[in-house]
């Protein structure tokens, strides 16, 4: 364990709604160990996003130990959380949030340059990751001139454009049709396993968690692992 990419340990996570204390996440525990691709299923409102953003780092209020690549990522300030989302993870979401003036080699380029690579390396890694997504032939389009599944595979370009050792995917195929859906992710879990990196997918389709390596279920704020396949 001590190895893994990342480490939850008594994550827990509550909100107050209407004078009422909601617990949501109550002492869950996690490691994902490098290369290692997780499915999280749960129903909607079970918690999965909150999980991610917890993982994430983005945004406070957790209690527990959650660790990033050997970091103990739990205490540390604004500035330094950034670094290492900006160092160690990446994200696709349900919906793309692509630039929408910039096109899709622009879209995967600009982190790259916010993580100080050089423009030529950059654009090297950019085309190289759109072309094994297949989008060689529309690396200058925008986002508008794109269908649902090419837009989603810019997004996932852009999260691994930066080599993260975590992806982070929220429902990344839940807004497209059954059969764009098992393409897009597909190429994803091709390219993420390429890139040796490990991957948290937060789903509610047991079908599409059969294809990963590991199954986990969030119920009643606790993590179960499944023998799902």
């Amino acid at each position: 364990m001590n190895n893994a990419v990342v480490r939850l340990q008594n994550l827990t996570r509550s909100f107050e709604q209407g004078g009422v204390r909601i617990d949501v996440l109550r002492g869950a525990n996690l490691a994902i160990q490098p290369g290692e691709i997780v499915a999280l299923l749960g129903p909607s409102g079970s918690g999965k996003s909150t999980m991610l953003q917890a993982i994430g780092l983005l945004e406070g209020g957790f209690g527990g130990l959650i660790e990033i690549a050997g970091i103990n990522a739990s205490q540390l300030g604004k500035d330094q959380r950034a670094a290492v989302r900006r160092d160690h993870i990446g994200f696709v979401y349900q919906f793309h949030h692509l630039l929408p003036d910039f096109s899709a080699m622009e879209n995967v380029v600009l982190p790259q340059l916010v993580a100080h690579r050089s423009q030529d390396e950059a654009q090297v890694r950019a085309r190289e990751l759109l072309d094994a997504l297949g989008l060689g032939a529309r690396l200058d389009h925008r986002p508008s001139q794109l269908s649902g599944g090419e837009q989603q595979r810019v997004a996932v370009a852009r999260a691994l454009a930066n080599k993260p050792q975590m992806v982070l995917a929220d429902e990344p195929t839940g807004n497209l049709d059954e059969a764009t859906a098992d393409r897009v992710l597909g190429q994803f879990l091709e390219l993420v396993r390429g890139e040796g990196s490990s991957a948290l997918v937060a789903t509610h389709n047991e079908r599409l968690a059969r294809a990963m390596d590991r199954v986990v279920r969030l119920h009643d704020g606790l993590l179960e692992e499944t023998g799902l396949r």
